[in-house]
């Protein structure tokens, strides 16, 4: 059986905890940010985990993590 390849677009924005839990960085942050609350600022800085319902696709793009 061929190696599977692993879609490098994925593997850049998504990373896989221990867990198998699936992260992605919180959306919106490159600019119009000072208009937003401090609290939004600072909960923007933390990763998010990703939709349950994608972990399947994402799982599929990136066979070899973890």
């Amino acid at each position: 059986m061929p190696k599977l390849k692993t879609h490098k677009g994925t593997r850049k924005r998504f990373k896989m905890t221990g867990k198998k839990k699936i992260l992605q960085r919180t959306a919106g942050q490159d600019h119009f940010n000072s208009r937003e609350r401090g609290r939004t600022t600072r909960n923007k800085r933390r990763d998010q985990t990703a939709d349950k319902s994608n972990t399947r696709a994402l799982k599929r793009l990136m066979p070899y993590t973890n």
